[in-house]
């Protein structure tokens, strides 16, 4: 397990996987960028310029201070919306970084022929609505328990990203039933796989590095697997 994120850690010097990585991390900052504008819009919205106060009399600037003070409130929020974010990272350029893995460290293998469309489509359906329910409970967790609910927070997504990349990966090479019955016969090593990049997507800026480096780790961890 290990020795798949270091692995993945130690293509950076590929052209191939550098580019997949600038363009996810280009599409996850204009994503954030997109939302913190629409923040801020509907703050210059809703909140007025100006109230009127007892014993200080007129306030003004206060849909300006709101807007930043939303900045630290997106990078909270950053936490948990670089979840969806590494979803969705996932079905973008999957093969494009199983790809460069496989060219540099898997040469003898044939080319990957993918999964099936609607496969995939019912797939990712099931997952979406997987992530959304046990986010939601994650993050009352997180509200309500403080600095325990943030492990809560990397154990749910610990197992949404296993489950996310690994069949993801494994799909391209192996049949639906096939690809399911082996994640379910190596669940323990991919949840704790999947914890230990959950848990740098709680830092953020460091998260915007995740999707590419999980896609990577995962698709070794596929291939050492399946030779085990």
């Amino acid at each position: 397990m290990l020795g798949s994120i270091f692995a993945a850690l130690g293509q950076f010097d590929d052209p191939r996987f550098r580019r997949v990585v600038l363009m996810g991390l280009g599409l996850s900052v204009l994503l954030l960028v997109a939302l913190y504008v629409v923040l801020v819009w509907l703050i210059f919205w809703l909140v007025p310029d100006s109230v009127s106060l007892p014993w200080l009399g007129e306030v003004g600037g206060i849909d300006t201070a709101l807007s930043l003070a939303s900045i630290p409130l997106m990078l909270v929020l950053s936490v948990f919306l670089m979840v969806p974010v590494a979803s969705g990272f996932t079905g973008l350029f999957l093969d494009q970084v199983a790809d460069a893995v496989e060219a540099r460290h898997y040469p003898m293998l044939p080319p990957a022929e993918g999964a099936p469309f609607l496969s995939q489509l019912a797939d990712a359906l099931r997952y979406m609505a997987l992530l959304i329910a046990l986010n939601l409970v994650g993050l009352l967790i997180v509200i309500f328990t403080a600095g325990t609910g943030l492990v809560v927070f990397w154990v749910i997504n610990g197992f949404l990203l296993s489950r996310e990349y690994f069949t993801a990966v494994a799909l391209r090479r192996m049949a639906p039933d096939e690809a399911h019955r082996m994640r379910r016969a190596n669940t323990g090593t991919l949840w704790i796989a999947g914890v230990l990049f959950a848990i740098p997507l709680s830092i953020p800026v460091v998260n915007l590095f995740v999707p590419v480096l999980g896609t990577a780790a995962f698709t070794h961890l596929f291939h050492r697997l399946a030779r085990g």
